[in-house]
């Protein structure tokens, strides 16, 4: 199947040189999940709004200062006719709810992360919740401020954290588009004089304050295809995972991403690897880290690997000019996930700290056992498309 039938030719395109503040309220008028940057009339990057709650930049500035070509090269693009599950691939590996659609050399329009589930939502009865949601959650307290949630969705590239109360329960959750409504409010209500004292009294604003309650639920045992038909539904980027016997307690976090992810997984004889910020690798390639991978967890053979995910996220730190990168491993196994994690100066410096990490962790797993039925039934509900 391919994304013909489900892009479309309406988007939101603004030139480089317009002014932050006028995105901002696109962003709070349209609330799109991405927005179209051209420069010279040429298509340039995906502005989305977690990279708008990010910065510190004012809303004088220009769009320019947001997509310098090192931070969003290689930009996301793909032909109008592209397989859809590797137009999955393109917009989780570019961190992007939209990515731009291409007619030979033109822009014709754009495909969203919600076309594509709503086009394979039948073919998502084979999976359940447990098999693609994101364990050990990052979460946060009812009375932490507003300043450590930005700091935590920008450190762990993430757009949603449970909040728990004084007993470890469930609370609340809180997500980037809850801070960007608080921070663009905060910012049309200010002049400019006042920017500075306004800013920081809104990072301490307490997450009690902003979050969302209720929250929207799931449980292991839920069907993907429920789980995705309620987030549609209801506009949602994710549920917060909870234990079925302890509605309140979380174990984790499942997304459209990880949906999305779920749809780039193979019958390939090779370990099927998705990298995350894949514009960060220097002097690595995909097939040394999918060969290195290969390496260490072939030692296992009574963990069946269902798939693996790399990210990659760089600090402002250098050292001799060469950028301080964070890498995280996720590994999707039979017996569970396992993950590894770590930093150093360059890709491939933090890559292999973080696979050193993950060696020692699968180590710790105990009790492998194998299930060959879950990738078989994926993978053929999703060779159908």
């Amino acid at each position: 199947m391919d994304i013909s039938d489900i892009a479309t030719e309406e988007y939101i395109e603004v030139d480089v040189k317009t002014r932050l503040g006028k995105v901002r309220s696109l962003f709070e008028r349209e609330n799109p999940k991405g927005i179209i940057v051209t420069r010279d009339g040429e298509y340039d990057a995906v502005l989305t709004e977690r990279e708008i709650i990010q910065s510190h930049v004012e809303d004088d500035a220009k769009v320019a200062a947001l997509v310098k070509p090192s931070r969003n090269a290689p930009a996301p693009k793909v032909d109008r006719y592209e397989d859809i599950r590797e137009t999955a691939r393109v917009l989780v590996e570019g961190g992007v709810k939209v990515a731009p659609v291409f007619e030979g050399d033109n822009l014709w329009g754009i495909v969203t992360a919600d076309a594509i589930l709503e086009a394979v939502l039948d073919n998502l009865d084979a999976l359940d919740v447990e098999q693609i949601y994101s364990d050990d959650p990052v979460t946060i307290r009812e009375d932490d401020g507003l300043g450590k949630v930005v700091n935590l969705l920008r450190e762990h590239g993430i757009s949603r954290l449970p909040v728990l109360d004084d007993t470890g329960g469930l609370a609340g959750v809180v997500t980037t588009h809850d801070v960007a409504d608080v921070v663009i409010r905060g910012m049309t209500k200010s002049t400019r004089g006042e920017r500075a004292g306004d800013t920081d009294r809104m990072l301490d604003i307490p997450v009690y304050d902003i979050m969302t309650s209720p929250v929207q639920t799931t449980t292991l045992g839920e069907s993907v295809e429920d789980a995705v038909s309620r987030m549609l539904e209801d506009d949602l980027g994710g549920l917060v995972v909870v234990d079925a016997e302890s509605d309140d307690r979380v174990v984790g976090v499942v997304t459209k991403t990880d949906v999305l992810r779920a749809l780039t997984f193979t019958e390939e004889e090779h370990m099927d690897v998705q990298i995350t910020n894949i514009s960060l690798l220097d002097t690595l390639s995909r097939e040394e880290i999918r060969d290195s991978l290969t390496d260490v967890l072939d030692k296992y053979q009574k963990m069946q690997v269902m798939h693996v995910h790399v990210r990659f996220q760089q600090h402002k730190e250098k050292l001799r000019g060469t950028p301080l990168i964070y890498s995280q491993i996720r590994v999707r196994t039979s017996n569970g996930q396992v993950a590894g994690s770590g930093e150093g100066y360059g890709a491939e410096s933090a890559f292999r700290v973080a696979l050193d990490k993950l060696e020692r962790n699968v180590l710790e797993m105990k009790n492998y056992r194998s299930d060959e039925e879950y990738r078989g039934q994926l993978a053929r509900k999703l060779n159908e498309l």
